[in-house]
């Protein structure tokens, strides 16, 4: 059966990926930072710990999977960041974690795995981004780290797509909806099973023609 790998799978849409994933018959590679955190998940797991801001925690990542193929990556893990950030009153250091975790983990876990993607059959990468780092949908203002970290991910994730391109590879960012978790609020519009359930359907159907797009966990697409 195929590997899929899945960062911040400890709660949330992370954890609610891994169970689905599982139930499929897939071999999960199920990464947090604390690895005792992940919750009970029927089926073939395997659990890692991983700080995506951490480069010693990836390259450690990276060597306890040397040689194993990995079919699909999904870097879900994120955090939003201060919650009042505003010009004249940003917290710097956050906003630098916030990019540090959104943006430049997903880039270090790919170009860390992709000997693993390389040597597997599906070849896919999914990236959880967010409809608020979409530059032709933002009309209000607020949540400036957040929304720069999403931004910038979208731009990575669609170079790499293109540097990637000629080996088959399918890479693509995702937005789940505004879902009811510890980021998203009890006052969310959908829950986690809905997102994910959206998202797996999605992933079912991406093809390498995908590579480089912008979806919602309903398989729209989405503008940059």
């Amino acid at each position: 059966m195929p590997d899929v790998l899945i960062t911040g799978t400890s709660r949330g849409i992370g954890a609610g990926l891994a169970r689905a994933f599982a139930a499929r018959g897939w071999t999960v590679h199920a990464c947090a930072r604390d690895p005792q955190a992940i919750g009970a998940i029927a089926g073939a797991v395997e659990r890692h710990r991983l700080d995506v801001t951490d480069p010693a925690s990836i390259a450690a990542l990276a060597a306890a999977l040397a040689g194993r193929p990995l079919d699909l990556l999904v870097n879900n893990a994120g955090i939003y960041g201060q919650r009042d950030a505003r010009l004249g009153a940003l917290d710097w250091a956050a906003f630098e974690r916030v990019l540090a975790t959104n943006t430049l983990g997903p880039v270090r876990v790919l170009e860390a795995l992709l000997p693993n993607l390389r040597a597997g059959r599906g070849k896919t990468v999914v990236t959880v981004s967010s409809v608020m780092g979409s530059i032709a949908r933002t009309e209000v203002a607020g949540a400036l780290p957040y929304r720069t970290s999403k931004a910038a991910v979208n731009m990575a994730m669609r170079s790499i797509a293109r540097e990637l391109e000629p080996e088959g590879f399918t890479v693509v960012v995702v937005h789940p909806g505004w879902v009811r978790t510890d980021m998203g609020g009890p006052q969310a519009a959908i829950d986690v099973e809905t997102s994910v359930r959206g998202l797996v359907s999605l992933i079912d159907r991406l093809r390498p023609a995908d590579s480089g797009r912008f979806f919602d966990y309903t398989g729209a697409e989405l503008p940059w």
